[in-house]
């Protein structure tokens, strides 16, 4: 409860102190023109024609699952490079495209809404279910990525449902308004309606996203991930986070959550409240994975390739215990204590 007072503390703080500047308006992050979805080799191609980015890592032999992998904030399709030719080896198929304003999609720094996001999301995995009838399609978010996941899967804002054989939520970023204090949004609040378009880096929070610093530092210098972040996109990934916190109690679908005991950007007490709210399910059909040394970027942690086991043993082995053990602790940790 400490680190999570402290972290919004710090939020506010940034927020109010902030070192800005104030570029021109974003045109819509919608085309005009109309299409049909659709996959090439590197890309998605939206209904309104808008061109997003696609990786792909494929088994060389025979496709057992296919996962669709949704990026975090400010990051990109790149970030599930390291799984996926592990998963590869499995077979399983993995796929993951920059969303709207991210990586090298259009307009890098602008803010989608919720309903775009999840529409793309849906789109894609109906592409992916023509290409490969008949084989479990399972939806991977991380951080960010997860919240696009549940707001996706509960319909929040009226998009089409994604159509899927289960959810992994990777560290979900499911701290939305509900979990922040009254100065934290009456700070961003006022910066939203009065300066959208100030930017700032989030280095004051001093905030340690994964203990894997050789990987953080490339993360850094890679010229796709955003560094310098516009008011109205936090707004906007605020609001996107209190609707996922919201559709907890719709989420029905299997699920495995993965959550890391060091995890300083989503707070562990939002994160139990999220799973308290959950709906009631057969134990099978829901997994809370606990990482004792895991922080918020789980995959590509020091104990990466330790989840990504995790990960592919629940996928063809939903009813056995995970290899490391994290199930036991997540029921220890995250499930409610009756």
């Amino acid at each position: 409860m400490r680190r999570f007072a402290h972290a919004a503390a710090g939020l506010s703080l940034a927020l109010l102190l902030v070192s800005c500047t104030a570029p021109d308006p974003f045109p819509p992050l919608n085309a005009t023109s109309i299409t049909t979805p659709h996959l090439t080799t590197h890309d998605f191609i939206a209904n309104d024609g808008t061109r997003l980015p696609l990786r792909s890592w494929l088994p060389e032999g025979r496709i057992k699952a296919v996962v669709l992998a949704v990026h975090g904030f400010n990051d990109y399709s790149h970030a599930f490079s390291g799984p996926g030719k592990e998963w590869a080896k499995q077979g399983i198929a993995t796929f993951a495209y920059d969303q709207r304003g991210f990586g090298a999609a259009p307009f890098p720094g602008a803010w989608a809404g919720t309903y775009l996001l999840d529409a793309d999301l849906a789109a894609v995995t109906r592409r992916l279910r023509a290409r490969y009838p008949g084989v479990p399609l399972y939806l991977l978010g991380e951080s960010m990525g997860g919240a696009v996941v549940i707001t996706a899967e509960a319909g929040v804002a009226g998009a089409e449902r994604p159509q899927v054989d289960g959810l992994i939520l990777v560290a979900p970023a499911i701290w939305g308004r509900q979990n922040l204090n009254v100065f934290v949004r009456a700070a961003l609040w006022t910066l939203d309606h009065v300066t959208p378009g100030w930017t700032f880096t989030g280095e004051s929070l001093h905030i340690q996203a994964s203990d894997n610093i050789a990987m953080l530092r490339e993360f850094s210098r890679d010229p796709l991930v955003i560094k310098d972040t516009r008011v109205a996109t936090i707004a906007g990934l605020v609001d996107l986070m209190s609707e996922a916190f919201a559709a907890a109690p719709q989420m029905k679908q299997r699920m495995l959550l993965l959550y890391g005991a060091h995890d300083e950007i989503v707070p562990f007490e939002p994160m139990k409240r999220f799973v308290a709210a959950l709906p009631p399910v057969p134990p099978k059909d829901r997994v809370l994975a606990y990482y004792d040394k895991g922080y918020h970027m789980l995959l590509r942690d020091l104990d990466g390739p330790q989840v990504d086991r995790d990960i592919a043993s629940w996928i063809f082995a939903p009813g056995a215990p995970l290899p490391s053990g994290a199930d036991r602790r997540g029921d220890s940790m995250l499930a409610p204590q009756s």
